[in-house]
């Protein structure tokens, strides 16, 4: 092959890779449904469990979610998601305020975030401030307590991910976590969904972990779904 060609190839491959870069490093925003009023509107923040890293859109637990209320005939669109892989409650929070989600209010708004707050070694004392602000930007976009669903945070010292980590001080700190975020939540009369404990099935359960080793596969969301849908249907119904 000439050599110009080959340097042509070589830059063609170069762009098409920042661009892929680009599209996987980006907030998610999805479907626009300001057209479709006379259907309900759902609102999902979070992090890599929420955008559901290493499973495809469709099997990621608000779209699963979605999928489920359609079954029980409830008219609803296309989820918008926020959030983004390796993501901490501030992150989000900073997210939230520069790309404002696309609807004033929301039928239903679901938060779990802190994950990476444990992970970075960052204070439970700041993640119950940024929490509680995220609970009521969550609130705000619901116009009520009533609208919004809180996940507790998986337990990932279960994962092929951990293994040569502490896994004792990881599931400790996550318990720790998660009962500030409990609190915080029972405070704002805000239903609390604890998954924690699904998530640990993934120890004697392999398929309830991703390929990746580390996030939950679809049918460990498919687990969450089926915890959270009672909640939703009492929201929305």
């Amino acid at each position: 092959m000439p050599q110009k060609y080959i340097v042509i190839l070589v830059f063609l491959l170069l762009a098409v890779s920042i661009i892929f870069l680009s599209f996987k490093s980006s907030p998610i925003h999805f479907t626009d449904n300001t057209n479709k009023n006379q259907y309900k509107n759902y609102l999902a923040l979070g992090d890599s469990y929420t955008i559901g890293q290493s499973v495809p859109y469709n099997q990621n637990f608000p779209s699963q979610l979605v999928q489920q209320l359609l079954q029980q005939s409830i008219k609803i669109n296309e989820p918008e998601i926020i959030g983004r892989t390796g993501f901490t409650t501030n992150d989000l929070l900073q997210t939230i305020q520069n790309n404002h989600p696309l609807l004033k209010k929301y039928d239903v708004v679901t938060l779990l975030i802190g994950v990476n707050n444990q992970f970075q070694g960052l204070s439970i004392e700041q993640y119950k401030i940024e929490y509680n602000d995220l609970l009521q930007k969550a609130i705000g976009f619901a116009g009520s307590n009533k609208g919004v669903i809180v996940l507790s945070i998986p337990d990932y010292s279960v994962t092929a991910f951990a293994q040569q980590s502490n896994k004792k001080q990881i599931h400790n700190q996550i318990n720790a976590f998660n009962i500030a975020q409990k609190q915080i939540a029972l405070a704002n009369n805000v239903v609390f969904i604890d998954i924690t404990e699904i998530s640990r099935k993934g120890k004697s359960q392999p398929n309830l972990q991703a390929y990746d080793g580390l996030h939950p596969s679809a049918e460990q969301y498919q687990l969450w779904v089926q915890a959270m849908l009672p909640s939703v249907l009492q929201v929305l119904q």
